[in-house]
């Protein structure tokens, strides 16, 4: 027990003795005991709040992760050292699937399949056609197998023909009900509980964090703010187009059953100048699909941290790599080790997975 904890657990027998031992008191003075005494169990408490609240990272264990993400964060705040960034510097660029939360399976894949089967009776033709075919037969093998075309198909056909604000209450009214298949849990509690340690651990030292990824942008921004604590207008992702127009003389926004603008792979460096501005200093993801937005960050002058979420873990989530179609990662792996970015072994890094866990 710390010294300080010793001299107070001491005060309190001391007025304990006092008063079971009943010495002489008026009833003013033995308020003002009780009083002291509950003080006294007070400033415990909140010593000990303190003392288990030091650590930033709780969930992280102590290792060589731990410690490079502390040092990297220690030294560009400094002031006055040699790595010390400026405020206005402190990029921080995150990857959404794999990197903030669950993407097995992937939460937008299954919004659109739940979609597409929901529109169903109005689209007869979908019996014989693929990817609807597989979609409405729950065949994932099918699905999958249509491709980067299918899937596109699907999203145009789920997240397209609708305003932006009917599109907001679909994805709301969908996150409200849907459960991850393994854990039967709502999507936004499948988020990974070192990683939300992480992004607040950054903001509290001055980073600005953004999200970047392939994922759509408008069902991204329906629920990060209240999820990561990130806000719409720093939410990146892939798009549809979107075309002004009067309904009834209001002002709607209509979605489009055209791409806009893919988010993923080498157009996430480009989404970040587009639309950030700055070269971030810290990069996170945890697939190829990260590497080139990895690579952006890394090239850039002064200190640099780049970081791989490797899910090594199949007892509490779920464990792949290189042969994974979903979060394939394989080159940026191979990069990692090269250039000595840090990759997290989510079985030996990671304490808890999930909020949720005990």
């Amino acid at each position: 027990m710390p010294a300080s904890f010793r001299t107070i657990a001491g005060k309190a027998r001391s007025y304990k003795i006092i008063i079971r031992k009943g010495l002489k008191m008026t009833d003013s003075s033995r308020v003002l005991l009780s009083r002291s005494l509950l003080c006294l169990v007070f400033l415990v408490f909140t010593k000990l709040a303190l003392a288990t609240s030091s650590d930033p990272l709780p969930s992280w264990n102590s290792g060589p992760t731990k410690t490079a993400i502390v040092q990297f964060v220690t030294s560009v705040t400094k002031k006055g050292g040699p790595d010390f960034v400026p405020p206005a510097e402190r990029i921080a660029t995150f990857d959404n699937d794999g990197t903030l939360w669950s993407e097995q399976p992937i939460p937008q894949l299954i919004f659109a399949l739940d979609r597409v089967k929901a529109e169903a009776p109005k689209h007869p033709e979908w019996q014989n056609t693929e990817p609807f075919k597989s979609v409405l037969a729950n065949d994932m093998k099918g699905v999958m197998a249509s491709g980067e075309h299918g899937l596109v198909e699907l999203i145009m056909a789920s997240h397209a023909g609708m305003t932006t604000e009917e599109f907001e209450k679909i994805v709301k009214d969908w996150l409200g009900t849907a459960k991850h298949p393994k854990y039967n849990r709502p999507y936004t509690e499948l988020v990974y509980q070192p990683m939300l340690e992480l992004l607040n651990y950054l903001r509290a030292n001055g980073f600005k964090t953004y999200v970047v990824s392939g994922g759509g942008i408008e069902f991204m921004r329906v629920w990060m703010e209240k999820v990561y604590g990130i806000p719409p207008e720093q939410v990146i992702g892939s798009s549809i187009k979107t075309k002004f127009e009067l309904r009834d003389g209001k002002p709607v926004l209509l979605r489009l059953p055209e791409i806009d603008f893919n988010d993923d792979k080498d157009g996430k460096p480009v989404a970040i100048q587009k639309f950030i501005g700055r070269r971030p200093i810290a990069a996170f993801g945890n697939s190829d699909g990260d590497w080139q937005m990895l690579q952006w960050t890394a090239a850039g002058s002064g200190p640099r941290f780049e970081l791989i979420v490797h899910h090594t873990d199949a007892e509490r989530e779920v464990a792949y790599d290189r042969d994974s179609i979903i979060g394939h990662l394989d080159k940026a792996l191979d990069d990692a080790g090269q250039k000595g970015w840090t990759v997290v072994d989510m079985k030996k890094d990671w304490k808890k997975v999930f909020p949720f866990e005990k």
